[in-house]
């Protein structure tokens, strides 16, 4: 059996597994008795890599099949500041896993999304958590975050997606709400008014948003990146779901 390397973000971790991506998003999502359910976002990476720091061929040796011939499901190499040490060039594919366990895989793209004349909500994935509005696109969103060198907190990677505002977006003093889940929806308001008013282009809204990262409420996708890049992971658009990842959709939708 192969061995895949994955990096997941919540919680960030290097894994080796012998299970397939959608084998192993099921088992880190919906796990056994001993181990709490919930989502699973995880990267594919590069089975040649081997980072400085990170006993990969170590992991590779133990991670073997059972006595009873059943794959080893993980063998953790590392649980501390790995999103940073893992080049981008080494990542494949974007794993997005739901609740009952159901994984759709994302490749990245080199176009990223246009960013308009509108407001932004992100919810950083990894290594922190924020829930922040900004006036800064994707792109100037990673630069002030990761590469700025005059603010005083940077990261030196970072994870984060774009959640959709709808007309909040363009108007969040009067615009109607709309099918927008947010419990302080009136906090956002808030927020995104103070920065259409003032001079400061980020604020957070929350520094730990509780439960889970609504998938149906991702606006573009994920985007990734260090001191050298941003790499895009757009999630399909709600048609290609229905036709295509209907049964993903229908679970992250639920």
């Amino acid at each position: 059996m192969a061995v895949h390397l994955y990096l997941s973000l919540i919680p960030e971790a290097l894994i080796a597994s012998m299970l397939s991506p959608e084998e192993f998003g099921a088992y880190y999502a919906v796990g056994s008795e001993k181990k709490s359910r919930g989502q699973a976002i995880f990267f594919e990476i590069d089975p040649q890599f081997r980072g400085s720091g990170f006993q990969v061929d170590e992991a590779i040796k133990r991670c073997v099949p059972h006595e009873d011939g059943s794959p080893k499901r993980s063998i953790y190499i590392s649980v501390y500041r790995v999103l940073e040490n893992v080049p981008l060039d080494s990542i494949q594919r974007l794993n997005l896993t739901t609740q009952d366990g159901r994984t759709l895989g994302i490749d990245p793209s080199a176009q990223f999304p246009t960013n308009g004349d509108e407001l932004h909500l992100y919810r950083e994935v990894s290594p922190v958590t924020p829930l922040v509005v900004s006036t800064l696109g994707p792109q100037a969103f990673y630069e002030l975050i990761v590469k700025n060198p005059t603010s005083l907190i940077k990261l030196p990677a970072i994870c984060f997606t774009e959640l959709r505002l709808d007309d909040l977006a363009k108007d969040p003093v009067n615009a109607e709400v709309g099918d927008l889940p947010y419990a302080n929806i009136e906090h956002i308001r808030g927020c995104l008014k103070g920065i259409r008013t003032k001079a400061i282009n980020t604020k957070m809204v929350d520094r730990l948003p509780s439960g889970i990262l609504p998938f149906r409420m991702i606006k573009n996708g994920f985007f990734v990146g260090n001191s050298k890049t941003l790499l895009y992971f757009p999630l399909p658009d709600e048609k290609t779901l229905v036709d295509k990842y209907y049964r993903w959709w229908r679970s992250a939708t639920s």
